[in-house]
């Protein structure tokens, strides 16, 4: 008889596609997932991501148990769980899908150290991305630091390999040991906190079906318009995957093999959305080969910055009330259903570090807390691109105008008047500039401004010089690449 085998989730919550349970076929296995927010630290799950973890964690508790293989949940330190777990079944493998951020490398360091003094060992996959980080190297032999000659380095590798299918049957082990039940483990609602996730149920259906459902959404219709349609904020022209993706309850090449099949032939007719899979997968490369990426300036100039701390800037921002529209209406969208459309985070994240001139870090946090799809990789990269101090980035002095993206992406205002109410009845002309409204106007719309809604907390054009003084400060001359 095979020996048994501890399966540990982590970032892969899906059985199709899962390299590691498909690694464990025909012998006893305990699924298990371990909440160690000890190990993670700041990088520990934020609120929004806490609330799709849970209903994620029920949906694959449910499917392994219809399989035979009940999910065991356990909360505390990973490194002293896992080993002890693998011992009491007489495990001699611990698989588990790769994890790329810095606090969860050292600690699988530490782990496959303990198993290895058992006799053990810790077997890890390929599971969140297309092709592993330390494998795509330039033709020097060292890592990308630009986008573009690192997707046509992966594209050039060929189609990624077929997704694997997912199992029938599980055998369990013969006595498993005791877990906690989801509510034990205090993902969400926090006791005695409100609920201020209540909205997010209806938007998003957690969980390895509901990801297959978004997929087949998008493919059924957005998905032939992606290029022309995603910049859109008022309306569906984005996949809606990216939570999806961050709990790994789909893998990038079932999205990737799905989108080819909808869209067959050449890559260049999926390539609109396709490259928005690369750059995930180049996030990742970046944090795989710069783990400072999360908390320091990659292009070393930017570590001195004159950025301006204010809490009040920053809270303004946080709150949807910096007087500028487009802006508001995302960090609205994001407070109430865990997700803001990607056009408005680049926007929302320039006029932070730009305009307000708060450090990027600031609003990093603040999504890490707020989002649904809360990825390290994903979220520092790009911030920092943002802010001018990333790999690849956009230049500093590149400073997005809110109220000209605002009526460039959102001219009829649809997205603006759904998550800003109180000035639905502006005229499109005026709806990304109030303050220049006349005063009938603003009173036909019934609004006062500094009651119903902000004057802009600093003007467009002081928000640019503001941003431009700053960059000549760093001195330096024009922009370096980063390292």
């Amino acid at each position: 008889m095979d020996s048994p085998a501890l399966l540990w989730f982590r970032q892969d919550l899906r059985l199709a596609d899962n390299p590691a349970l498909h690694a464990v076929a025909g012998r006893p296995v305990l699924p298990v997932f371990v909440l160690d927010d000890e190990a993670a630290g700041v990088w520990a799950p934020g609120g929004a991501a806490r609330w799709w973890l849970r209903q994620s964690l029920a949906a694959l508790g449910a499917e392994l148990a219809m399989r035979g293989a009940p999910l065991l949940l356990a909360r505390g330190r990973a490194e002293i769980v896992i080993p002890a777990l693998a011992g009491s079944i007489g495990a001699t493998e611990v698989l588990a899908g790769r994890l790329y951020e810095p606090w969860a490398r050292e600690r699988d360091r530490r782990i496959a150290e303990a198993l290895a003094a058992a006799g053990r060992r810790l077997r890890l996959c390929t599971s969140a991305v297309l092709r592993e980080p330390a494998k795509v190297m330039s033709g020097s032999g060292k890592p990308y630091a630009v986008y573009t000659p690192f997707a046509k380095a992966v594209a050039a590798l060929g189609e990624p390999d077929a997704p694997l299918p997912g199992p029938e049957r599980l055998q369990p082990v013969a006595a498993p040991p005791p877990g906690e039940t989801l509510g034990e483990l205090g993902l969400y609602p926090v006791p005695g906190e409100p609920d201020w996730a209540a909205a997010f149920g209806t938007l998003w259906t957690p969980g390895e079906a509901g990801a297959q459902a978004r997929l087949a959404r998008f493919l059924s219709g957005p998905v032939a318009g992606y290029g022309a349609q995603r910049n859109d904020p008022g309306m569906e022209g984005t996949s809606g995957l990216s939570p999806h993706l961050r709990w790994g309850e789909i893998s990038p090449r079932q999205v990737w093999h799905a989108v080819r099949r909808a869209q067959p032939g050449d890559l260049s007719v999926s390539w609109p959305f396709l490259s928005e899979i690369l750059w995930r997968e180049f996030s990742y490369h970046l944090l795989w080969h710069r783990p400072e990426m999360p908390e320091r300036a990659l292009r070393e100039r930017f570590t001195g910055f004159p950025w301006q701390p204010d809490a009040a800037l920053l809270r303004a921002w946080q709150h949807g009330r910096t007087g500028y529209p487009i802006v508001d209406a995302g960090m609205r969208q994001l407070w109430r259903l865990g997700w803001m459309h990607n056009r408005v985070r680049m926007i929302a994240a320039s006029v932070l570090v730009k305009h307000l001139l708060q450090p990027w870090q600031a609003g990093a946090a603040w999504f890490w807390d707020t989002l649904v799809d809360a990825d390290l990789a994903s979220n520092s990269a790009s911030w920092q691109w943002v802010a001018g101090s990333g790999s690849d980035a956009a230049p500093y002095f590149r400073i997005f105008n809110p109220v000209l993206q605002g009526e460039k992406f959102d001219p009829a205002g649809r997205y603006v008047r759904r998550f800003l109410p109180e000035l639905a009845r502006l005229p499109d002309r005026w709806l990304h500039r109030p303050w220049e409204a006349p005063e009938a106007v603003l009173r036909g719309a019934g609004v006062t401004l500094g009651r119903d809604y902000p004057r802009p907390v600093v003007g467009p054009a002081e928000g640019r010089q503001r941003a431009l003084a700053a960059f000549a400060a760093l001195g330096g001359g024009a922009e370096e690449p980063a390292a």
